[in-house]
């Protein structure tokens, strides 16, 4: 039986999927929402990532998607930077990057820019995505992605913290590069492994990484998962208790066709005694607009205020 984690009160992170469409389709507006979310003490806020979008949605490993091919993604590390610029503590992350479309070296310099740019602000969500299309059209393979992340990672450790550094993989290699500025935290950026829950893939968080973004969000099936994913970072020799599990629960619908914000945080209790750290809340799922934005963000402080 999975164990029961002693309550805790849960980090709230910022969604931006889809904010961009109460302002026809200009990104700048939703800059200033985080801004605001910012000034109110929120947590983190949290882009999505994909380069291209294909017909391949159809086969979305996790049920229907719930976006057109015509919908903009725009490219998180632009986005988050602007961000970086106009906020003071909110964190920056990703949910989630797909990393290999990225060189090796290019995702190194682009994290710690945006680390140092932020003051060591960065908590970067990770995974290989579900779309081969993205792969194809980039001429980059499908086969060998995992492999590919877990060296892009060693990578970015290492020229986070050495310079010049050598590196030599299967995938990588390089002598004597520098590759400056480091991150404000040095190697110790938090990486956040979007990944599916199995052994092997415990094992690649508790040797690479910092947390897990489930998708599963059955609170007794989570409790095990998370159980299962502590005792691998035992077997790594690293604290369970730094382990950081963010995941956006599903909306309790609301009396006016929107999720009920306060509702969705109450019912997240049991994902919370599971060993969830952060819950992600998206407002296009609260909200009819921007109008609504302002009570969206009073109900999180007056749950947050109650459950401390």
């Amino acid at each position: 039986m999975a164990a029961t984690h002693a309550k805790t009160s849960p980090k709230i992170s910022l969604g931006l999927i889809a904010l961009q469409k109460w302002y026809g389709g200009d990104m700048l507006p939703v800059i200033d929402l985080v801004k605001q979310a910012d000034e109110r003490g929120m947590e983190e806020v949290v882009l999505t990532d994909h380069v291209i979008m294909s017909d391949a949605v159809a086969t979305y490993p996790y049920g229907p998607f719930p976006h057109t091919l015509d919908e903009p993604w725009f490219e998180p590390m632009e986005i988050l930077s602007a961000i970086a610029v106009v906020t003071r503590h909110i964190r920056l992350s990703t949910g989630i990057l797909i990393a290999p479309l990225r060189p090796a070296i290019l995702l190194a310099k682009q994290l710690a820019t945006l680390d140092a740019l932020s003051h060591g602000r960065v908590e970067i969500g990770i995974g290989v995505g579900w779309q081969q299309a993205e792969y194809d059209a980039m001429g980059l393979p499908w086969e060998g992605r995992f492999g590919y992340m877990d060296e892009q990672v060693r990578v970015c450790r290492l020229l986070w913290t050495e310079a010049p550094a050598s590196f030599h993989g299967k995938y990588v290699q390089f002598d004597n590069l520098y590759s400056l500025p480091f991150p404000a935290q040095g190697g110790d950026i938090p990486i956040l492994y979007g990944v599916a829950p199995s052994p092997r893939q415990f094992a690649r968080i508790a040797e690479y990484g910092n947390g897990w973004l489930p998708m599963d969000k059955d609170p007794a099936r989570l409790a095990q998962q998370i159980d299962d994913l502590r005792a691998a970072f035992n077997t790594a020799g690293r604290d369970p208790a730094t382990l950081k599990i963010r995941i956006t629960p599903t909306p309790v619908p609301g009396p006016n066709g929107t999720g009920n914000v306060r509702a969705t945080l109450e019912a997240s209790a049991a994902l919370v005694a599971a060993g969830v750290t952060t819950l992600n809340l998206t407002p296009y799922y609260y909200c009819r607009g921007p109008q609504d934005y302002p009570a969206f963000l009073d109900a999180i402080d007056t749950w947050r205020r109650q459950a401390t």
